[in-house]
């Protein structure tokens, strides 16, 4: 099925996903929550694809929020269908084996700020904007939000944020630690490519079990997170790139990793 919503593109090994709703700014309403886990089930699929992109189309936003025209006469069944889609959604971006990076280039809001904290990098036009405006509106943050913020800035910045539904610029989300890097709007593709580009030059799969790792150890005590990166680092040689990367240390020339 050809998606409207969201676009997927290729480039070498590099998988570009652009939100495209501009007119909407990019808002989130169920046909593009529903496009965009068919877009991430295709980059699950494709082995070519070492690295991913997530962006907005147009200069004004990434993300704007989810779509209140389609929210505001939700029941409570409606309601929490919702949620769970997004949720089900992000998820599988924070899952991804492949690195996923955000590039954020304008309005970061609400569902907006959500998907960006579900991918694994935050980089930031000078123009991006961030909050969580839902309490403003009545309702909760639903698409995990009040979870990934507080893991993100810690729990004291993240109730500010949430409780005041205050928006904050590129530079305040870069010194809480949101986003990872700002630049100006006409670099920020270009420095998002050579962030991707750099993941890619190494093994993919340990670059995968290095997510893994992460994601896991994360949300456990550090004797059981050690021994689960105990468990990958061994399972690392058992790849022909665990040989390929040693070796051509060794005898210092190029890298040619086959993700295997």
């Amino acid at each position: 099925m050809e998606e409207k919503n969201v676009v997927l593109s290729k480039e070498g090994n590099i998988a570009v996903i652009t939100i495209n709703r501009p007119k909407a700014l990019n808002a989130l309403n169920t046909e593009t929550l529903l496009e965009l886990n068919n877009v991430i089930e295709a980059v699950e699929l494709d082995d070519e694809v070492y690295a991913v992109i997530l962006t907005g189309a147009g200069e004004k936003a990434f993300v704007a929020g989810a779509d209140i025209s389609e929210m505001k006469n939700m029941t409570v069944v409606e309601g929490r269908k919702f949620g769970k889609l997004g949720n089900k959604v992000f998820r599988r971006i924070e899952n991804l084996e492949k690195p996923v990076i955000a590039a954020l280039n304008g309005f970061t809001l609400g569902g907006g700020c959500e998907l960006a904290m579900s991918c694994d990098i935050r980089i930031a036009s000078t123009k991006a904007k961030f909050g969580q405006p839902e309490a403003g509106l009545g309702i909760t943050p639903g698409f995990g939000g009040t979870q990934r913020m507080a893991r993100l800035v810690g729990m004291g910045m993240a109730k500010e944020l949430i409780f005041t539904g205050k928006m904050i610029d590129a530079n305040e989300a870069l010194r809480i630690g949101l986003v990872n890097s700002v630049f100006e709007p006409e670099k920020l593709m270009e420095e998002a490519r050579a962030l991707a580009n750099s993941i890619a030059l190494n093994a993919p799969i340990a670059v995968r079990l290095c997510k893994s790792a992460i994601n896991r150890g994360i949300q456990c005590d550090i004797d059981t997170a050690l021994m689960y990166e105990t468990e990958v680092f061994g399972e690392c040689f058992a790849t022909e790139d665990q040989k390929e990367g040693m070796t051509a240390f060794v005898e210092r020339r190029a890298k040619n990793f086959k993700n295997r």
